[in-house]
């Protein structure tokens, strides 16, 4: 069985290579792992592995309903690996959750803290609960083994019903509430995708992945581990698959047709070749080769169709998930190596425990009729060859041991030696603000912002002495330097010291020892002060006092400033609403800057079909 043994070392590999980035993921956060960003906060996590996770799950519900509602009892020997498939496919998707989540040890908190106006909240509470209905679906199949069991085992068997109907019911809710999450932005979704029965298109697609998830696993297992493929009840479920996908194709193009949405097809957006070739490998091509006889009895065939709809199915997931989002940001998002790193292992975990379930239990059915039944429950031997299923003994473990030890050892390696910190913030340049008696404060002239009466300030605080309450240090031969100066980004923290400047010979040209002490390591505690060069860095009666040199954002140093000083009055005056949101937010947009909308105008056209209100003039 060197087959079987070669692709479980390399899942182990993948193990360990996962393994050494979930580590760094856990320990250090999300930015030293990914490349997602506050513009870009949905990626190969949420697209894959929860979106598609979830999907090529399908297959449980699919199967049971069809054995144990519709009575299609011919089916029954492929239902055990079908609903082993769909539990460990919704474990991925929980553990995939706990990589994506920023803080993933408050993952139990919708089971507490209910908020039912969320459509996450139904999808959330539906995955948990059908991933305990698998469970105890299940549990029967290694509870054989097992004597002291058996009477839990008989129990589960008597609910085996109530259970299915639970599953199937739980599976159709958020299925379709998968795709409820995406109706409530349909300036972020483009056209071609975004529709009003969107949940009706998930569970649709849901339906003919299932179908084909159950024959690729099916298949797969059976080239695997040298089984004879169960033919005559994969030919039927392609046969029943090409006609879910003719009704997805009808239901995709007929939504088109309804809302008037057929004239981007014709569009020469890079969404609409996305959005064909999604469709093509998704159905066209699935459902032309399925009505072919000879595709349908050849494993090849179904191996090749049951590949190309998953793919199909899966990239539909992602490119709803976020792919083609016409307001993702201006920056490319391309997943980082950690992050498919992660994903792998976690489906390679899921594919190991499955192997281990097929060796240990008896999840391949044998039925009494079948002749090549073993007198055995647990599948020891190949039930056609006679060759044995299981490991040779310590050698083979020892093997993946090391195969997983020297993968980690690789994933360590290739991390990043960089600072740790996060990358989720992408660099946003503030800029200055603009007026004269009164400013307007809008440091990433995205033309919202707030109005700042500057000349009244300064009166009501006791006029030019005041500046030093908010104009609390200088650059050099310079006075009440504006705060952009120091504070140059939106989001992130910069070095108002700018250490580069100080020494680069086309700027300050300065020796280290004119500020480092000599025989001393260089760092900030060797240096000298900045203020025994620069006397007037901090002016005298400066309220806020300099401990380094390592600037704030230009948001959080607005927020501090305004919302201090407004929170003294408020109490010294009795405003108790001086120190709100709404006093220098109030929804107002500054129009006097033509440039400034005429560009946010131009940006908007190139990736909205509809323009907001203001725009419409």
């Amino acid at each position: 069985m060197n087959r079987v043994r070669n692709f479980k070392l390399i899942l182990w590999m993948i193990l360990g290579l996962g393994a050494a980035v979930a580590t760094a993921r856990f320990m250090f956060g999300l930015g030293v792992t990914t490349n997602l960003s506050d513009r870009t906060p949905w990626g190969l996590w949420i697209g894959f592995d929860v979106m598609s996770g979830v999907a090529l799950a399908a297959g449980g519900f699919v199967l049971t309903a069809t054995v144990y509602i519709f009575k299609l009892d011919k089916f029954h020997s492929i239902v055990r690996p079908a609903v082993l498939t769909a539990f460990l496919g919704y474990a991925a998707v929980a553990v995939g959750l706990l990589f994506d989540l920023g803080l993933p040890w408050n993952i139990w908190h919708m089971i507490i803290f209910w908020n039912p106006h969320s459509a996450l909240f139904e999808v959330g509470w539906c995955v948990m609960l059908y991933l305990t209905v698998l469970l105890l679906e299940f549990f029967p199949v290694p509870a054989e083994e097992f004597g002291f069991l058996s009477k839990i085992r008989n129990f589960l068997i008597r609910l085996r019903l109530p259970l299915v109907i639970a599953g199937i019911a739980l599976s159709t809710l958020h299925q379709s509430s998968l795709g409820s999450l995406f109706l409530i932005m349909p300036y972020n979704l483009h056209p071609l995708w975004y529709s009003p029965i969107l949940p009706v298109v998930f569970f649709i697609s849901a339906i003919g992945l299932g179908l084909m998830m159950v024959t690729f696993e099916s298949l797969f297992t059976a080239w695997l581990y040298r089984r004879k493929p169960e033919m005559e009840l994969l030919e039927r479920l392609g046969a029943a698959a090409r006609w879910v996908f003719l009704l997805y194709l009808a239901v995709r193009l007929g939504d088109l047709a309804v809302r008037g949405q057929l004239v981007h097809l014709g569009g020469g957006e890079w969404q609409v070749g996305m959005f064909w070739v999604e469709l093509a490998i998704a159905v066209v091509i699935p459902t032309v080769l399925l009505f072919i006889r000879a595709v349908r009895r050849s494993p090849a065939g179904l191996m090749t169709v049951a590949i190309t709809s998953v793919t199909g199915i899966v990239l539909n997931r992602i490119n709803v998930g976020g792919l083609v989002h016409i307001n993702r940001g201006d920056t490319l998002y391309l997943p980082a190596w950690t992050e498919i790193a992660i994903t792998s292992a976690v489906i390679a975990g899921a594919a190991v425990v499955f192997l281990f379930m097929v060796e240990k239990f008896n999840v391949w059915e044998r039925r009494p009729a079948d002749p090549d039944a073993e007198p055995t429950r647990k599948p020891k031997f190949h039930p056609v060859d006679g060759s044995w299923l299981g490991e040779p003994g310590i050698a083979a473990r020892t093997k993946y041991s090391l195969g997983f030890i020297i993968a980690a050892a690789i994933g360590f390696a290739l991390l990043s030696g960089g600072p740790v910190e996060s990358r989720g913030v992408d660099p946003t340049p503030a800029r200055m603000a603009r007026g004269g008696d009164t400013l307007w404060i809008d440091g990433n002239l995205d033309g919202y912002g707030t109005s700042f009466p500057h000349l009244e300030h300064i009166r009501r605080n006791g006029g030019g002495r005041s500046c030093v309450k908010c104009h609390h240090m200088n650059l050099p031969h310079d006075r009440n330097s504006a705060c952009y100066q120091c504070h140059s980004d939106m989001y992130l923290r910069t070095d108002a010291f700018r250490h580069d400047r100080h020494s680069s010979p086309t700027g300050a040209n300065l020796a280290c020892t004119e500020c480092h002490v000599k025989g001393q390591v260089r760092n900030v505690e060797s240096a000298k002060r900045c203020d025994e060069c620069h006397n007037d860095l901090v002016p005298p009666g400066s309220s806020i006092k300099v401990k380094q040199y390592r600037a704030v954002s230009y948001t959080e140093a607005m927020h501090r400033t305004c919302i201090g000083c407004h929170t003294i009055v408020a109490t010294s005056k009795d405003k108790p609403d001086l120190s709100r949101c709404t006093t220098c937010h109030k929804g107002q947009r500054n129009v006097t800057d033509a440039t400034v909308l005429a560009s946010q105008k131009r940006r908007l056209i190139g990736k909205r079909m509809v323009l907001p209100p203001i725009y419409r003039k």
